[in-house]
């Protein structure tokens, strides 16, 4: 089997209530900026409606390559990673990935406020968990056609999410590559420690 190619074009998408200042999102774009200049690297805000932040997303990657480019989300940009990588067949990287979004995100319907900047509001409202099930349902019926492997898919999934059941994260993964941390959290706050082996699946040598 040839080796997977490198990546010239990186997607990164943040979670729920976060932004492209999370710490993981600016620890990937500084190794990027420091290892992979060259790189066209893209982390956008993410608007709360999933239907519009997925219309943004395919819109802006729309002219780049297929087959050279990568996503990388965590939590809810981990379930957003994962539609894509079924929508373009590009590589993706999970972390903590949300599996049932919709079920989890019912509860939060209502003002929300942005995790790194508290005076930024937002209202989650009751479509938008119409619209993560309607991805949740794409997911469903693309999974099976389209089985990940190893050199297409890698996850960092913590047995000591606080928020996710790793259980579920785990079966969710199923078929990529799989680091299981025995602890950590939902945040990944290690993350320094599991950023090597991201940027080796993103980046093979050989």
């Amino acid at each position: 089997m040839p080796p997977a190619p490198t990546t010239t074009h990186l997607l990164y998408l943040h979670g729920f209530r976060s932004s492209p200042q999370s710490t993981k999102a600016r620890a990937v774009a500084a190794r990027v900026q420091a290892r992979h200049p060259g790189v066209t690297w893209w982390c956008p805000q993410l608007p709360p409606s999933p239907r519009e932040a997925m219309a943004l997303v395919m819109q802006g990657i729309q002219g780049w390559p297929r087959g050279t480019m990568a996503v990388a989300g965590s939590s809810l940009g981990g379930f957003y990673a994962r539609w894509l990588a079924l929508q373009t067949g590009c590589r993706a990287v999970l972390l903590n990935p949300a599996v049932f979004p919709a079920r989890d995100l019912a509860r939060y319907v209502g003002e929300q406020t942005a995790w790194h900047d508290p005076l930024e509001r937002f209202f989650f409202e009751p479509g938008f968990v119409d619209e993560l099930l309607a991805l949740q349902g794409d997911i469903e019926r693309l999974a099976p056609e389209h089985p990940t492997s190893p050199g297409r898919q890698f996850a960092i999934v913590a047995k000591g999410d606080e928020v996710l059941d790793w259980r579920e994260m785990q079966a969710f993964c199923t078929g990529g590559a799989l680091r299981l941390l025995e602890g950590s959290d939902h945040a990944i706050s290690d993350f320094d420690d599991h950023i090597d082996a991201v940027f080796d699946f993103l980046f093979p040598v050989g």
